[in-house]
């Protein structure tokens, strides 16, 4: 345990305000801490104030950054599904490729044979349809999704990298001004860049603060009813 001592009723932040000289005491089980003046003696410390669990390691949140990108900026952030994102697509896109291979295959070795023309078109359509719904929703789920965010201070633009239908990436420049948050939450959307929904994850920023730029958050607040009811009245 650790306990936290004071000398007569001088409190500890008042002792350690006034230019006191602590000193910290270990032993096996506990240890003391003890703030003294000059003139004290250590053998008139009475402990009290609290007790507080033993503590065997100490963890500071990192609030640096990512390095500086001549290009695009200092990187602000990188998403931890990049690689999870890109794999699953990629085997959406092979499993639909073989199996767009193997149709005239199985339907030749399957003795599968329709003379109405109209039939052939709806049973290859109907198949394709399942064949191609899978890696059409996984492009329109992730690809808003933010692999990297670099933020250039000179211009005060971001650029957001995504991956586009062919697994490359793409990259959006925008501004914090075409920043647009949704008044109600969305399950695979963040903010909007103009038009564009982007998909970010708050607590993989190293410095907060560079998320509460992004979003406009550290803007001041200003409360105006007439901005409110224009507003509506445009929606």
């Amino acid at each position: 345990m650790l306990r936290l001592a004071s000398y007569g009723r001088i409190p500890l932040l008042s002792a350690l305000r006034s230019n006191a000289r602590p000193y910290v005491t270990w032993q096996p089980c506990c240890a003391f801490l003890c703030v003294l003046r000059p003139h004290q003696r250590r053998d008139h410390v009475t402990p009290a104030q609290g007790t507080f669990p033993c503590t065997t390691s100490f963890r500071f949140a990192n609030t640096t950054s990512f390095p500086e990108n001549a290009e695009n900026g200092r990187l602000v952030y990188i998403g931890n599904l990049s690689r999870a994102v890109l794999s699953v697509k990629f085997f959406s896109y092979s499993t639909s490729m073989f199996a767009i291979f193997m149709m005239p295959y199985i339907m030749l070795k399957s003795g599968f044979s329709v003379d109405s023309l109209a039939l052939k078109v709806a049973f290859c359509s109907i198949a394709g349809f399942f064949t191609f719904v899978t890696p059409v929703t996984l492009h329109l789920i992730t690809k808003g999704y933010v692999v990297r965010l670099y933020h250039s201070r000179d211009k005060d633009t971001y650029t957001a990298v995504t991956y586009n239908v062919f697994l490359a990436e793409k990259r959006t420049v925008f501004s914090q001004k075409d920043v647009k948050v949704p008044g109600i939450s969305k399950m695979f959307t963040t903010f909007y860049a103009g038009k564009k929904s982007m998909l970010v994850n708050p607590s993989l920023f190293p410095n907060p603060q560079d998320y509460s730029h992004l979003m406009g958050y550290d803007k001041p607040f200003t409360f105006n009813p007439d901005e409110l009811d224009q507003r509506s009245k445009d929606e």
